[in-house]
């Protein structure tokens, strides 16, 4: 394998995620460590090439991280034919031009979800990309991280016997604005910029219930938006025309039936941000993000509802925790490191473009779902 270096052209990485996670987490993280670990135990230099708006910041960061090339012309970046690989980060509303752009310059594209603003959008992209000849992927973070893994593990191992239902809880409390800082950009709460959580959130929701348990057959969802007004990075009052939290229920094969609450306006009880309760006909089990915890059929107690008593059983303490028994790193480079491989090695891939259409077109249905309140079936997504 030759040891000129992977050079990778990453458009928006002067947002919260683009830097933290793909950037420094994971493309700086593999060139640092000496490259791309590839099958032949060889490591496969990379090498970044930042590009965003401001000159300012991307400038900054690039001499922070001593990275070399940056700019904030993407055709430029684009036209460089040592580049093999476009990434996107930006807003929801900027990517299809960009992706569109990549794919005509011949570049291998990894991007954040959702693919497109619309199911015709996303399914542009991906004949688009067949045509050219150029591999495709979607970050699937969620099933590459360690407490989903385990969930992974246990299924495989039939732990479940039948499964019969998953639960689902994510989300927080994000700040209105007015008396502390919010946590996520004010674009995330206007749908004219592609905000709003069914978008953002059903497109992880299709990957992982297809991933676990199969593809989602149909939905049925309620978005609302609770909170109506907040304000913005520069201290200005807007209204929120963006769902802020969703409830949704999908239909699973064999019967399974998902129940999968996603919201902003959520303060927290539970151990992590996410949690994913699995129950089957043998056992059951809790995973969150980083851990998982099982009860078995053979250990399962014999709870006693009596409202005129105190409980005296600590259920949290009857669940056991599955092992981690292996090095289980950050989900984001981890499926970095499987999407070069892919392109350089071809390796399997199994979220390309046709994966994040369905994960828009699971968003759509949903949206649907809420605004004329009944239950839509999922039709199979082709190119």
């Amino acid at each position: 394998m030759s040891a000129r270096p992977l050079r990778i052209v990453m458009n928006g990485v002067t947002g919260r995620m683009g830097y933290r996670q793909h950037l420094l987490r994971s493309v700086l993280a593999i060139r640092d460590d000496g490259g791309l670990l590839l099958s032949d135990g060889s490591r496969l230099p990379v090498e970044p090439v930042l590009v965003g708006r401001s000159a300012a910041r991307v400038g900054e960061i690039a001499d922070r991280h001593g990275v070399e090339r940056w700019t904030t012309d993407l055709d430029e970046a684009l036209a460089d034919p040592a580049a093999q690989v476009y990434f996107d980060s930006q807003v929801t509303s900027a990517r299809e031009k960009a992706i569109t752009a990549a794919i005509a310059a011949g570049k291998h594209v990894y991007t954040e979800k959702p693919l497109a603003e619309s199911l015709e959008g996303a399914l542009t992209l991906a004949r688009l990309a067949a045509e050219a000849g150029v591999r495709t992927g979607v970050v699937a973070d969620k099933v590459y991280l360690p407490g989903l893994v385990k969930l992974r593990r246990l299924l495989d191992a039939g732990f479940f016997g039948r499964v019969l239902s998953v639960r689902g809880e994510f989300g927080y409390w994000v700040f209105e604005g007015d008396w502390q800082p919010a946590q996520r950009p004010s674009w995330n709460y206007r749908s004219a910029d592609g905000g709003g959580i069914v978008m953002d959130m059903f497109c992880h929701w299709s990957y992982v219930l297809e991933s676990l348990f199969g593809p989602v057959r149909a939905v049925t969802a309620r978005a609302v938006t609770h909170v109506p007004e907040r304000v913005d990075e520069q201290g200005e009052r807007y209204a929120a025309t963006a769902d802020d939290a969703a409830y949704g229920i999908f239909e699973l094969p064999d019967g399974v039936v998902a129940q999968i609450n996603s919201s902003w306006c959520v303060r927290v009880f539970r151990d992590e941000l996410v949690e994913f309760q699995v129950d089957g006909t043998e056992g059951s089990a809790v995973a969150g993000l980083r851990e998982c915890r099982v009860q078995h059929r053979a250990t399962t107690p014999m709870p006693v509802w009596n409202p005129d008593l105190p409980a005296t059983e600590r259920f949290r303490e009857q669940w056991q925790p599955v092992p981690d028994n292996a090095e289980l790193g950050n989900g984001f480079r981890v499926q970095w490191e499987q999407f070069l491989r892919h392109v350089v090695e071809g390796g399997e891939h199994p979220y390309d473009f046709l994966a994040g259409a369905r994960g828009v077109q699971l968003a759509e249905l949903g949206l649907r779902s809420s605004a004329e309140g009944r239950r839509f079936e999922v039709p199979e997504v082709r190119a």
